[in-house]
C-alpha cells in the first residue's frame, strides 16, 4: 500500500491518476447527458422524474456515484497540486507554456478552466441534487409507475426560465468545452496511447467531444428558456 501511495505523489503518478479520473469523467458526462435529454422529451416530465429516482434509488448507481464524487475529488485536489507545482518550478500557471510557444490558450490554464467548472458544479448540485436530498421539492405520481417522484423537472423547468441561471450555465458549458479540447487528448498522451496512426483520430475524436457534449448540455436550458 506504501509504494502505491508513494507513487501517486510522484509527478508521474500525479498525472496518471489525473488521467485515469478525467477519462472515467469524460464517460460519466456521456450518460448524464442522455439522461438530461429525457427533459425534451413532451411527457410532462415523466420521463425524466423517473430516471432522476431510477439514479438516486438504485444501489448499483448510488454506489457508483460515490465513486463519482471521489473521483471529482482526486481530480480537482491532483489538478491544482500540478498547477501550484509548476507555477513555483516554473513561474508560470501551466508548465508547458514554457517549453512551447504552439500550446493552446486551454492547455495552460487547465487550472482556471477546472476551478471554474468547480463551482459551476457547486451551483448545479446545490440548487437540483441538493434540494431533491433534502426532500423540498414537490411529489409527483404518475399512471402505470408504482410509487411517488419528486418532481425535479418542475424544479429544473422554473430554473431555465430564469435568464441569469441559463446563462450561467451557458457560460458553465464554455468553459467546460475548453477544459475538455485539451483535457480530452491530454488523458491520452499521459497514458502513453500515442501512435502517429491513431492519435490523429483521437484528437479529431477528442475535438468533436469537447464541442458537441456541453453544447448538448448548453441547449437544454436554452430550450427551455425559450418555450416560455
Amino acid at each position: 500500500m506504501n509504494w502505491f501511495v508513494a507513487f501517486f505523489s510522484t509527478g508521474i503518478g500525479k498525472k496518471l491518476l489525473m488521467s485515469l479520473t478525467g477519462i472515467f469523467l469524460i464517460l460519466f458526462l456521456v450518460v448524464h447527458l442522455i439522461g438530461n435529454l429525457q427533459l425534451l422529451n413532451d411527457d410532462g416530465g415523466k420521463s425524466f422524474n423517473v430516471y432522476a429516482r431510477f439514479m438516486t434509488s438504485n444501489p448499483l448507481i448510488k454506489t457508483t456515484s460515490y465513486g463519482l464524487y471521489l473521483f471529482i475529488l482526486l481530480h480537482v485536489i491532483v489538478g491544482l497540486t500540478i498547477a501550484l507545482y509548476n507555477r513555483t518550478a516554473k513561474g508560470s500557471t501551466y508548465a508547458v507554456s514554457r517549453l512551447s510557444p504552439n500550446t493552446t490558450w486551454a492547455s495552460r490554464n487547465m487550472a482556471l478552466l477546472g476551478t471554474l467548472i468547480l463551482a459551476f458544479l457547486l451551483i448545479h448540485m446545490g440548487d437540483f441534487w441538493l434540494k431533491m436530498k433534502m426532500g423540498v421539492l414537490p411529489e409527483v405520481s404518475y399512471e402505470g409507475e408504482t410509487g411517488v417522484f419528486r418532481d425535479l423537472y418542475a424544479r429544473t423547468s422554473e430554473a431555465f426560465q430564469n435568464p441569469v441561471i441559463v446563462a450561467i450555465y451557458v457560460v458553465g458549458m464554455i468553459v467546460l468545452s475548453f477544459h475538455l479540447w485539451h483535457g480530452f487528448q491530454s488523458a491520452f498522451q499521459t497514458l502513453g496511447l500515442n501512435h502517429r496512426k491513431y492519435t490523429p483520430a483521437v484528437q479529431f475524436i477528442g475535438k468533436v467531444y469537447a464541442i458537441l457534449v456541453p453544447l448538448g448540455f448548453a441547449l437544454i436550458p436554452i430550450l427551455f428558456y425559450l418555450k416560455k
